[in-house]
């Protein structure tokens, strides 16, 4: 499987401290965020987002711990330069710890916030309900008692957050959408995208969010002297898009994911499989994949390319 990406990384950042002796390089300290708040009021959804801005994300990692994961972002060179950590009351044994964790944190001069998902009873009882799961504290009784249970545990947590987000009336894409305008930075939340060339006797790719067929263009499998290249090679794209109809389709299309790319950063959806297909995936989904490809990146958007089929048959 042959991989092209079309974008360079993004630039990380952090504050800079020298933790060794005369010439040892510089160390970047991670930016944190610790994500903690009611159950079912978010938290995974909030981790996931910063996941998808670019954030290294750990889940349920007791607190005494998370000094030793700053350390060793800091010693990542640069490549861990956020870290947002999910703190919740299925680690209550340590969860003493986590004030212990905070200080140790101030000590080191680390940007730390603490996010604090809240919802309010009656928003967690439908959403338990909704899912027919158990509160995580309810253990016999209501689920009820399960979150006011766990509101006393976590009442000076929220006192201390640095930011509380209410999820009682939001649905996932208004959350997402605040956690953007928080961590995002000035910049537009990024969209990546893969566009995967297949050959439809393969079979359709099971991750793929748009389909696109270019078996209305005539297959270069039938001209002798193309047949052995792919749409890798200069001769078949030629072919390709010399093809009536080919550019105007490309072009067409590049303008439609243009819009299709604007909705799903608008609904929070940072990643999209564009499937192109042929009948074996060697020559017009190659070659339309690649075209496709450089219109995306040259739009803004994160991509890669993917050709699952070809050097198949």
């Amino acid at each position: 499987m042959n991989q092209v990406n079309h974008s360079d990384d993004h630039d990380t950042y952090g504050a800079q401290v020298t933790t060794g002796g005369a010439g040892e390089a510089a160390e970047a300290i991670p930016e944190l965020v610790i994500i903690s708040g009611m159950s079912g009021a978010g938290r995974s959804t909030a981790a996931k987002c910063l996941e998808d801005l670019g954030w290294f994300v750990v889940d349920n990692l007791p607190p005494a711990l998370i000094p030793t994961m700053v350390d060793l972002g800091a010693r990542s060179q640069g490549n861990v330069a956020r870290i947002a950590v999910v703190v919740d009351v299925r680690g209550r044994r340590f969860f003493d710890n986590l004030r212990e964790s905070l200080a140790d944190l101030d000590t080191k001069s680390v940007k730390r916030r603490v996010l604090f998902l809240e919802a309010s009873d009656d928003a967690l009882v439908r959403r338990f309900e909704s899912v027919r799961r158990p509160h995580p504290l309810q253990g016999d009784g209501r689920i009820v008692d399960g979150i006011a249970q766990e509101r006393d545990l976590l009442r000076e947590l929220r006192g201390e957050a640095d930011l509380v987000i209410d999820t009682s009336s939001l649905n996932v894409h208004e959350l997402r959408a605040k956690m953007d305008a928080q961590f995002a930075g000035e910049e537009e939340p990024e969209l990546r995208a893969t566009v995967m060339s297949f050959g439809f006797k393969y079979g359709l790719p099971v991750d793929a969010d748009l389909v696109v067929d270019c078996r209305f263009l005539p297959n270069p499998h039938w001209v002798p002297e193309l047949r052995p290249f792919t749409g890798l090679n200069d001769e078949v794209a030629t072919y390709v898009f010399n093809q009536p109809g080919a550019k105007e389709f490309l072009d067409r299309y590049a303008e439609l994911l243009h819009i299709i790319a604007a909705g799903y950063r608008r609904e929070g959806k940072r990643y999209v499989t564009i499937a192109v297909g042929c009948t074996g995936g060697k020559h017009r989904s190659v070659a339309m994949s690649e075209r496709l490809a450089r219109r995306l990146s040259s739009d803004g958007v994160e991509t890669v390319v993917v050709h699952r089929d070809m050097g198949r048959e």
